[in-house]
């Protein structure tokens, strides 16, 4: 079976094994995710990122689209010249895309900047914050997952959630507004 909870709770009803499956406390000694919403901004971005680096961990960069990836990574290397930030997206080899998070995880990555393809599946302990741009563009779903990316060991994981522009859609800024209130 599963460990997420939906998935786990699906097979188990379909089992017969449940009902249903309620979780209703965090891990042992696992911390709140600490959330944040708020309009792009390069000196938070580099507060974050240096905060994050400066205590041993790693940060994610989400964007929506590959041709997002594009407009920040140069934005990237020139507010953080002496860090290693690298690029992922689904439309890379499989044994590329393997090779970064591997590179990530042992530490020879400090930021890596990508499309969605983290929204599940990846349990990195030192990675403990992430930074989603344009997330105005993203569904409940996929914050909530993206989210889930951090704060997965005993180290407060910090999520910024940024839109591109002050407007946002009434919808937009409701559902940002639960995730900014979610723990």
């Amino acid at each position: 079976l599963s460990a997420t909870p939906i998935p786990r709770t699906l097979q188990m009803s379909l089992t017969g094994v449940k009902d249903l499956s309620l979780i209703s406390t965090p891990p042992i000694d696992r911390l709140a995710v600490r959330n944040f919403v708020m309009q792009f901004d390069n000196v938070v971005v580099k507060e974050a990122i240096l905060r994050e680096y400066n205590r041993g961990g790693k940060s994610f960069f989400v964007v929506p689209r590959i041709r997002d990836l594009e407009e920040m990574a140069p934005k990237l290397k020139e507010l953080f010249p002496d860090l290693k930030i690298e690029v992922a997206n689904g439309q890379m080899p499989a044994n590329q895309i393997e090779k970064i998070i591997t590179d990530f995880i042992d530490g020879k990555i400090d930021v890596l900047l990508s499309t969605t393809i983290i929204e599940s599946g990846l349990d990195i302990a030192n990675a403990n914050s992430i930074i989603v741009y344009k997330a105005e563009a993203f569904g409940m779903a996929q914050l909530y997952q993206l989210r889930g990316r951090v704060g997965r060991a005993k180290i407060r994981g910090y999520a910024y959630f940024m839109t591109s522009k002050a407007k946002i859609a009434d919808d937009a800024k409701k559902k940002l507004e639960i995730m900014q209130n979610l723990d």
